[in-house]
């Protein structure tokens, strides 16, 4: 397996990895949001050539997909098939909440994970999977959904014990499990694009597509003021 460079920008920070087998990931993390699509393009410029490779000596580019912040993703997304396509490499799609799920195992051994994290309009990114201790592969248990706040509160619950990891401890009421953070993304998002090169998960550029979960982005004043009192 060769150099892989990796990029996400789900959350409002930017990550990006550049590794290879037998070497230490070459990492960024940098503001997001709004910033992503000014300082992208130049911090794989000076990953590259921290590394001394140019662009088409890449074995491929791994994405976060999502779902997260909407204008993130798709600068992500954008940005990866345009060096995708010029460096005539292939892509690799990543899961952006397992992204949070690998960050956090390094800091607690548990099998299962409930991934939450904060949708706004008092919503929530959700997912739940588990990890194999003796290999560190992952398996997805409730693939990634919208829900609101409340609606998770409750299902948690009930459900089995399992580690908690993401940003949305703030909108739901206390919780048994322990809510787990993790130290460094940009680390996980290596992690993460080794492990699906080596499954051969290799997308063509055209496939380098956001996974948005929500379809709305925006509310009406009676529909913010009906969440509210739902989670009041």
């Amino acid at each position: 397996m060769g150099w892989l460079l990796a990029l996400d920008g789900a959350t409002d920070q930017l990550s990006l990895a550049l590794c290879a087998p037998q070497r230490e990931a070459l990492t960024r993390e940098l503001p997001g949001g709004a910033l992503a699509s000014a300082s992208l393009i130049p911090a794989v410029q000076a990953l590259l050539a921290e590394a001394g490779l140019s662009g088409g000596e890449l074995q491929g580019i791994g994405f976060g997909q999502g779902p997260g912040a909407f204008t993130s993703l798709r600068v992500i997304c954008a940005v990866t098939q345009g060096l995708a396509y010029g460096w005539q490499v292939p892509v690799l799609a990543l899961d952006s909440l397992l992204l949070v799920a690998e960050d956090a195992a390094q800091a607690h051994a548990s099998a299962d994970w409930q991934v939450l994290m904060d949708a706004r309009m008092g919503e929530l990114y959700s997912a739940r999977y588990r990890r194999d201790a003796s290999t560190g592969l992952w398996q997805t248990l409730e693939p990634a959904r919208l829900e609101p706040a409340a609606s998770a509160s409750v299902r948690l619950a009930q459900q089995p014990p399992c580690a908690l990891a993401g940003n949305a401890h703030t909108l739901l009421g206390p919780q048994a499990s322990p809510w787990v953070t993790g130290s460094s993304r940009a680390q996980a998002l290596a992690r993460l694009v080794c492990s699906a090169a080596q499954r051969g998960a290799w997308l063509d550029a055209a496939e380098a597509m956001p996974l948005y979960v929500r379809d709305k982005v925006a509310q009406t004043t009676a529909e913010r003021l009906a969440a509210k009192a739902v989670l009041a």
